[in-house]
């Protein structure tokens, strides 16, 4: 709780940008972003880097023999890589405010807490020469940029989906609503994603279901919106079974039968399928939300040239898709469909589908300042959010 409670943070007055009603800045309700400089050229690695990360996200081998890439890269530059895996987009945000760690590979409800805040400095992108085969389509978005400025490189990406037993589940669900229907059938067998960004598929739900709401964007919900979505969910809570932010347990639950619908990754559902469980995923008509996560480095980075040549490596077309097929995603790295060991991962996880992703609603980090470009009224920012979700659970 404490490493939550740190995370936690009200954007209002960060980077000189004022409380939302008087900024002056560029960002939403004229939110400005510190003054940083960023790096103007890349010098011989200062023998280390300190690394955040998701679980998955940097091998060196000590998990599976055969998947390691980091050796290589310590070899060819001389940088350790020290990493810490982080459980929560929350954690990392703490983690990130100590200085004590040069780069993060940050999810959408962490990245934009991390810029305005000014914990993660703009990045050169012309010093990493393989952020020129990144897709387009994950290039210069809201939660990894700032008026055409990158504040990091895009990892990859997935979508929320659907998943449920072929078995039980009938006829095949197609909607969100499988998963809201307060008559549902599978009342303690839902499962859903444990974090207070799931508020956003509730949003996404109520967009396209109550369109009277006039949500824009699931991420940027005033009051009215967000009670709405929060007691979608506070309903959805008794039909829950358990919620899951591990997803090794939710691939146990839908094998043992404890969950037979609910939200989950492309991932999860593989690997159940790979143990025998009759699961078949969807993305639903309303769309999904997603993830694109995005490596930045940290404003007071103690070893900046080794963060640029882990930033350019991470993204290379090999190590990118190493990581990719490990992690169970979509590759940022155009060119590492040639070269993945399942020829059919890009398609499977639809890398080069921009239709498919176009349904996908990433995540970004909620604001007060309305993302939707709102300025009559304020916005939920994240900490409201992090306090609605312990009210959702109960």
């Amino acid at each position: 709780m404490a490493a939550l409670a740190a995370g936690v943070l009200t954007l209002a007055g960060c980077g000189g940008g004022g409380d939302g009603d008087s900024g002056s800045g560029s960002g939403p309700g004229g939110l400005s972003v510190p003054k940083l400089d960023k790096a103007t050229a890349v010098g011989a690695g200062e023998g280390s880097v300190n690394v955040v990360s998701w679980a998955g996200y940097v091998e060196d081998g000590s998990t599976d023999k055969s998947v390691d890439w980091v050796t290589g890269f310590e070899q060819e530059t001389g940088c350790q890589v020290n990493n810490k895996i982080a459980g929560t987009s929350d954690e990392m945000v703490a983690l990130m405010k100590t200085g004590e760690y040069d780069v993060v590979s940050a999810s959408g409800d962490a990245s934009l807490r991390l810029i305005y805040g000014g914990d993660v400095a703009p990045v050169n992108t012309d010093l990493i020469s393989n952020y020129k085969d990144v897709f387009e389509a994950l290039k210069n978005k809201t939660w990894n940029s700032v008026d055409g400025q990158p504040y990091g490189v895009p990892h990859g990406r997935g979508a929320n989906l659907l998943m449920y037993r072929t078995d039980v589940v009938t006829p095949a669900p197609t909607s969100w609503g499988a998963v809201f229907d307060p008559a549902s059938p599978h009342k303690g067998k839902i499962t859903a994603y444990d974090s207070p960004i799931y508020i956003a598929d509730a949003a996404l739900y109520l967009m396209k279901t109550k369109p009277e709401l006039n949500i824009k964007n699931p991420y940027a919900l005033d009051d009215t919106q967000f009670q709405a979505a929060v007691d979608l969910l506070k309903q959805q809570n008794e039909l829950i079974g358990e919620y899951w932010s591990d997803y090794t347990k939710e691939v146990q639950a839908f094998k043992a039968g404890n969950s037979v619908l609910g939200t989950t990754w492309q991932v999860i559902a593989n690997l159940t399928k790979a143990d025998k469980a009759p699961v078949e995923v969807v993305l639903p008509t309303e769309g999904a939300t997603g993830w694109s996560d995005t490596w930045m480095i940290s404003a007071k980075a103690k070893h900046p040239n080794c963060a640029y040549l882990w930033m350019n490596h991470i993204i290379s077309p090999k190590a990118n898709a190493g990581v990719a097929e490990w992690f169970g995603e979509a590759p940022s790295n155009k060119l590492s469909c040639a070269e993945t060991k399942d020829a059919n991962h890009c398609d499977t996880f639809h890398a080069e589908d921009e239709a498919y992703f176009d349904q996908v609603w990433y995540w970004t980090t909620p604001l007060a300042q309305c993302l939707d470009g709102r300025t009559d009224v304020t916005c939920k920012d994240y900490s409201a959010w992090t306090q609605a979700w312990t009210t959702v659970k109960g």
